[in-house]
């Protein structure tokens, strides 16, 4: 069984064990997902790990049967001291999670915030206010999920069962909402915007779905399985940002001008930068070739050239007399 699939069936078995009146081996078994293994064996070793991970897991004996639960007041532990600087580390991750408003880390993360604000004293919170005029977060252009909150529950609970999932999904490029049975891998939080990775039982193929555009979420009692050797980041690895295409190498020649700032700057983990005579600078990437790519070249208006490849040039030059062209 992969990793993240063991990982995730402890997960399952230490919020059981959160209860107080503990589970029994069994139970803890039949309260699995079906897919899940079943076999005692297994159940106690997953215990095992997660005593060895530090969590304070005992078993008593309860009218003739053995239940397992986690220690008393381990479930509410004690205040943690922060201090005002730490808080502040705490603020800017805040913010910086802004665009996640309605999804469960954001809302965790507001949660953990309020708690550790409550148990500073007053003079504390006048300094952490002062450190708010230090730094500053500029988000840039985002999208907001305050609204998708029940979607986006309901996308993080299909994806730990692992259990296929009903959605209506508006296509922009279409201008039609469909129906369709996916199978969903993970939520990826990219360029301001959060996908939906899933497998398309009506494309027959791993696609990426913008979160917004999920009209409805409906989860189903049919359990899949990660087709082994798909890889969540190699099937990220060559966009740009969001959109997935062929992948090409890519050689650019920034002038003098914008050098300057480019070269400070990760547009792709490919990316490979070297400063030539004159200042200006060369910059080869592998990225998927897509409309994506296109509009970042194009940001840069007259400072920048195409190097290769001749399919790239031509589509940019393309778009540039497009533009000219529109009233």
């Amino acid at each position: 069984m992969p990793r993240n699939d063991q990982v995730t069936r402890q997960w399952c078995i230490l919020r059981k064990l959160e209860d107080s009146r503990g589970f029994t081996l069994q139970e803890l078994a039949h309260s699995l997902p079906d897919d899940y293994p079943k076999h005692l064996r297994t159940i106690r070793r997953d215990i095992y790990a997660l005593e060895s991970a530090g969590f304070p897991i005992f078993n008593e004996r309860v009218e003739g049967q053995v239940r397992w639960r986690i220690m008393e007041g381990f479930r509410h532990i004690p205040s943690i001291a922060f201090s005002p600087t730490e808080l502040m580390a705490l603020l800017m991750s805040r913010r910086l999670l802004k665009p996640l408003d309605g999804t469960q880390i954001q809302s965790a993360l507001e949660s953990a915030y309020n708690k550790a604000m409550a148990v500073l004293p007053p003079p504390s919170h006048v300094y952490v206010n002062q450190l708010q005029g230090v730094f500053s977060v500029g988000l840039g252009p985002h999208k907001t999920y305050s609204h998708h909150r029940e979607i986006i529950d309901r996308l993080t609970q299909a994806i730990s069962n692992k259990r296929t999932v009903q959605i209506r999904y508006f296509s922009a490029s279409r201008g039609k909402t469909t129906r369709r049975e996916v199978d969903p891998y993970r939520l990826w939080y990219a360029a301001g915007g959060l996908y939906l990775i899933a497998h398309c039982h009506l494309r027959e193929d791993v696609r990426m779905f913008a979160v917004e555009r999920i009209r409805s979420a409906t989860l189903t009692d049919h359990p899949y399985q990660m087709p082994l050797g798909f890889d969540i980041e190699s099937y990220v690895q060559d966009a740009l940002t969001v959109m997935r295409g062929p992948r090409i190498r890519v050689e650019l020649l920034f002038t003098k001008q914008t050098a300057a700032w480019v070269k400070d700057r990760i547009y792709h983990p490919s990316q490979k930068l070297s400063i030539l005579k004159g200042g200006r600078l060369r910059m080869t990437l592998t990225v998927a070739e897509t409309r994506e790519l296109v509009g970042w070249i194009l940001s840069f208006g007259d400072q920048v050239t195409v190097i290769q490849p001749e399919s790239l040039r031509a589509a940019v030059a393309g778009e540039a007399r497009k533009i000219l062209k529109r009233e």
